[in-house]
């Protein structure tokens, strides 16, 4: 996403971080800080958002490093923190870490692992977390019960109906949770718990929330397409949002699954 911070990582951050990602990083961060651990790695940290909770909660003395893909999301994340708050933001691919075997006590991925091979980055999350470490993730559950993107895909079908945008399909495509777990179990994880967590949130700007969505890499894929105004994808977005779920505020239903596990001592 380099060279479109104002148009697509600020939206995101701004107005689908509270919506989407706030409450279930905090969740994250509570469930993290309540084992103490003194070296944390945070995978997909995007703009920051559960890094910032992490950091709010963990030890003093504890270190956490937060690695993203995009240099451009980094940045943001950046810049809500002071220095000497013991974080590190890093460029690095989830499936190649660059950190030496065994370094870690925790590590942490919400709503990453949809975007990267899981094999692989699961493997390297079993290589870099010490004996006794744990690894959470979340992923989304599916379109059904989650509209930004089921709601989505019915307003870009009716302006692309022979080839719709492609990237929202990818967060919710990831909620099966046997292939998950037996991927985990596989690759020596034990245990593997899982919960399924529905939280809702209420919306004041439905606008600025469907604008935010088109504005994701989707606004790219709108543009190759060519001949629709976004802006007008935005108000049909918008528009569907008030009918199904009302507005004044829009009481937004979503709903997520989280995986928490752990590296066997040895």
């Amino acid at each position: 996403m380099a060279g479109y911070v104002d148009e697509v990582v600020i939206p995101y951050d701004r107005d689908l971080g509270p919506v989407l990602f706030e409450h279930y990083g905090a969740d994250t961060a509570r469930r993290v800080a309540e084992q103490a651990p003194v070296d944390v790695l945070e995978i997909a940290a995007g703009t920051g958002i559960v890094t910032r909770h992490l950091r709010n909660l963990l030890a003093k003395e504890a270190h956490l490093t937060a690695i993203d893909i995009s240099e451009t999301m980094m940045d943001v994340a950046r810049q809500k923190f002071q220095p000497g708050e013991q974080v590190t933001f890093q460029t690095a691919d989830a499936t190649a870490l660059p950190f030496a075997d065994e370094v870690f006590d925790a590590v942490v991925c919400q709503f990453g692992i949809m975007f990267f091979d899981r094999d692989k980055g699961f493997c390297e999350v079993y290589r870099t977390l010490k004996p006794g470490g744990r690894y959470l993730f979340r992923v989304w559950d599916s379109a059904r019960y989650n509209p930004f993107a089921s709601l989505s895909f019915e307003v870009l079908k009716r302006y692309f109906p022979s080839d719709p945008p492609q990237f929202l399909f990818d967060p919710v495509s990831c909620h099966q949770i046997d292939p998950l777990k037996e991927q985990l179990l596989q690759i020596g994880f034990d245990p593997v718990v899982i919960s399924v967590q529905r939280h809702e949130y209420d919306i004041l700007d439905v606008t600025a929330f469907a604008r935010a969505l088109v504005y994701t890499p989707v606004i790219f894929e709108i543009r190759d397409r060519g001949g629709v105004d976004p802006e007008e994808i935005v108000k049909e977005l918008a528009d569907a949002f008030k009918k199904e779920f009302g507005s004044s505020p829009m009481r937004y239903p979503m709903q997520a699954i989280l995986f928490e596990t752990e590296k066997p001592q040895a």
